[in-house]
């Protein structure tokens, strides 16, 4: 795992330091608040920044080839791509740009959170059926909703605090966290998949075979870091059919199958790891869940005792279904 950290009341440093970091920056004015804070965490090809700027700063920037998603908690963004003029204030989490296009604007004495991920990361994720047009792309910046903005500024605020802050570099964890900030982006910002349509060879396709072989990868991978699509590619079908198999078939989905075996993967090594040999918190970062308390719940109510209980040589069953 990166850490990056910069503080200093030098406007030339921070100038030089801003550009170097992220893109050509300029400091406008004669700011009276001359402190400038950056805080960088990064693993697995993502970023989280926080920045604090008591001043208004210009940047003009070049590609950034990275999805690059901004929350503002005070102050102000201004985006003049282009000339437009579009002020982003506290509370809004949008797209500052298109990972392929240059950017102009101002920060004006802003705390603001910064996420950037490989653009790729939006097909891989996508539910996309036999029909699709290609890569997925975001086709807007602000999110299409207010509930949709506040789902998007809460991933931001959950990888920022509960991921990177923690996290090695390959974990799986990492891994999955940027796959879910992926689908909460698509979730949250208007995109390309808009206009996608189920296709009728999905339907086709759902079918007890498929749902074999998708739990048969599933089984034999769920150590590893996998997602909907590497599901689907390994049963020969689109995720969309992948999908309507384990709804049809299983009464669930594949990602919900694939939480169960994880669970059930940390239970075992729980059971034979012993207090002095693991704990509760490496396992489930080992099985892909970065969150202890969200992991205990889910575990208690598969195995209906909390994993310490199993790990200081509980005896478990799992819990009766409904």
């Amino acid at each position: 795992m990166e850490t990056l950290r910069f503080d200093s009341d030098d406007l030339e440093a921070t100038e030089a330091f801003m550009s170097r970091a992220y893109t050509p920056m300029r400091i406008g004015g004669s700011p009276h608040d001359t402190r400038a804070s950056v805080v960088r965490s990064a693993a697995g090809g993502m970023s989280i920044d926080e920045l604090s700027l008591g001043y208004t700063m210009a940047y003009d920037a070049g590609v950034l080839n990275r999805v690059t998603l901004l929350t503002i908690h005070s102050g102000s963004v201004v985006d003049t791509t282009g000339g437009r003029d579009e002020v982003y204030g506290p509370g809004e989490t949008f797209l500052i740009t298109q990972p392929d296009e240059p950017y102009t604007g101002e920060v004006r004495a802003a705390r603001y959170t910064v996420a950037m991920f490989d653009p790729a990361l939006l097909t891989q994720v996508a539910d996309i059926g036999a029909g699709s047009r290609g890569p997925v792309r975001i086709t807007g910046n602000r999110a299409v909703s207010p509930e949709a903005n506040r789902r998007l500024g809460a991933g931001l605020a959950y990888l920022r605090d509960n991921v990177l802050a923690t996290a090695e570099d390959d974990s799986l964890v990492v891994a999955t966290a940027a796959r879910h900030l992926a689908a909460v982006t698509l979730a949250s910002l208007p995109t390309t998949l808009s206009d996608e349509t189920p296709h009728r060879l999905d339907s086709r396709d759902a079918n007890s075979e498929t749902l074999r072989r998708a739990m048969a990868f599933i089984d034999e991978n769920a150590h590893r870091d996998i997602g909907l699509a590497d599901i689907a590619a390994a049963s020969f079908v689109t995720p969309r059919a992948a999908q309507y198999a384990f709804s049809r078939h299983a009464g669930t989905t594949p990602l919900a199958y694939l939480r169960q075996v994880r669970l059930a993967g940390a239970h075992a090594a729980l059971r034979s790891g012993g207090p002095g040999a693991t704990s509760v918190t490496s396992v489930a970062a080992e099985w892909g869940f970065p969150h202890p308390g969200r992991f205990a719940a889910l575990y208690r109510g598969t195995y209906g005792v909390p994993p310490s209980a199993t790990l200081y040589g509980g005896d478990v069953q799992p819990a009766a279904a409904g």
